[in-house]
Parts: structure tokens; C-alpha cells; sequence
């Protein structure tokens, strides 16, 4: 299996909020569809710091987190970001990586959409045991 890429739309969640409560017009509320690498081995979603200026969103904490080459470095986590793909969306917050580094899908909200990726097909699928409506594991 090689690596799987997906269309994720990504939304600013503090303007989503804001349209629910009439505060915003839908026009007004930043998102951006992006290209993102499907790891499901990476814990939090990862965005660049050019989709968090275009979305611009808040810092809302800082932590450390492990690289695939097995140094440790201190993140910015931004957020909150609404994540959809297909008919399936998620809410979370994500690190923040330099410049326009390619951004991943991690597992955090992969469980939150029960999304999976299909191994055969090589491509990020709805979970074709739950298609219409997400379902999630309570224990």
C-alpha cells in the first residue's frame, strides 16, 4: 500500500460558530480545500502555517510531539478547525507545521468522521459499514 491522499475541506470553526448564531453571513466564513496525506499513525491532525493564516485561526496551545525521524519539537496547536469530507465532518484542533509543509490527516479525526482507508482502493473511504450517518465506539 503506497500513500493515500484525500480532499479534506477545512473551515474555521469559530466562523462556523458564529454563522449558527447569525452573527456571520455563510460567505464570510473562511475554509479551504486542501490535499492532504492520510496517516493514520499520526495522532492529531497537521495543518501548514499558510492554511492557518488563510483560515485564520487562534493559537490555542503549545505542545511537543515525536517526527517520523524520531526528534521531539515543540508545536503550535490551532484550532478550532472543522475538517469534512464526503457526507462526515469532524471538530478539532491541529498542530501547526513551518512554511507549506504537506499537511496530514491523523487519526483523531479520522475516528471522529469514521472515515477508513481502503487498502485496495488506496484512497480515504466513508466507512462502508456506517455510509449514511457517523457511528462511534462509546467504550
Amino acid at each position: 500500500m503506497g500513500l493515500v491522499y484525500a480532499k479534506i475541506t477545512l473551515i474555521n470553526g469559530d466562523d462556523a460558530a458564529l454563522f449558527r448564531r447569525g452573527k456571520l453571513q455563510e460567505e464570510e466564513i473562511r475554509q479551504v480545500e486542501v490535499k492532504m496525506l492520510v496517516d493514520s499513525g499520526a495522532y492529531m491532525m497537521a495543518i501548514n502555517e499558510v492554511v492557518k493564516e488563510q483560515l485564520g485561526l487562534f493559537i490555542v496551545d503549545k505542545r511537543k510531539a515525536q517526527l517520523a525521524d524520531g526528534s521531539v519539537r515543540e508545536f503550535d496547536i490551532a484550532g478550532p478547525i472543522e475538517v469534512r469530507f464526503a457526507n462526515r465532518k469532524a471538530t478539532c484542533n491541529a498542530i501547526v507545521l513551518k512554511g507549506d509543509t504537506e499537511m496530514l490527516l491523523g487519526a483523531i479525526p479520522m475516528e471522529e468522521m469514521d472515515v477508513l482507508i481502503h487498502p485496495q482502493k488506496n484512497e480515504l473511504v466513508v466507512n462502508p459499514d456506517h455510509p449514511i450517518m457517523v457511528q462511534l465506539p462509546m467504550k
